[in-house]
């Protein structure tokens, strides 16, 4: 009687050969499924497409524009409005000095207009705009220092900004105004959603 021994058989592993094949295909799957939104931003940015996520305005894509008509400007912060915006995450990382993204607001006073800042909110040449009264506290409950009260002209070269949209925009109702060197473009929607805010 014959006895034959046989070693049993190790399960074959995949040698470096095919793991960088493997690796290859990951890679390619990746940049392949990812390359449209790279695309697209880079697009966007070309053809002066922004999108807007921020509560301040409703969100979806604006574009930039030389019109007069376009009263939206996207500017970046300066002094304490950069340190707290960026802190506190009003904005994201993007391309302004600090490292953070501009803000996209409405500019609602102009070089010799009259600003009145009060409790119930800031006039224009006495037009009282809606949802812009300062708030003390955020919608997290951190202090806020709204602008001080009383009259003020604005001086030449620059403007006031606040968004009636939300009332709890960070603004010029909190910084006052900004320099139009600050400016770096002008934008108008393109095409906008639907959004709801808190106005209380």
């Amino acid at each position: 009687m014959e006895l034959s021994l046989s070693n049993p058989q190790k399960p074959k592993t995949p040698g470096s050969y095919e793991l960088r094949q493997r690796l290859r295909r990951a890679v390619f799957w990746a940049c392949l499924l990812a390359s449209p939104f790279f695309l697209g931003l880079i697009a966007g940015w070309v053809f002066g497409i922004r999108l807007n996520l921020t509560p301040s305005l409703p969100l979806g894509f604006y574009i930039t524009s030389r019109s007069r008509d376009a009263n939206l400007v996207e500017f970046c912060p300066q002094t304490a409005a950069a340190t707290i915006s960026l802190s506190r995450q009003y904005r994201t990382a993007g391309a302004c000095p600090d490292g953070g993204a501009p803000l996209l607001k409405p500019v609602v006073a102009f070089p010799g207009d009259q600003i009145k800042v009060s409790a119930d909110g800031i006039r224009v040449n006495g037009q009282l705009l809606p949802n812009s009264a300062g708030r003390f506290r955020d919608h997290l409950q951190r202090p806020l220092d709204p602008w001080p009260y009383g009259t003020y002209k604005v001086e030449p070269g620059t403007v006031w900004v606040v968004s009636s949209f939300n009332s709890y925009s960070f603004d010029s109702r909190y910084y006052g105004p900004i320099p139009e060197s600050s400016i770096r473009h002008h934008l108008r929607p393109l095409w906008t959603f639907p959004t709801e805010v808190p106005q209380q």
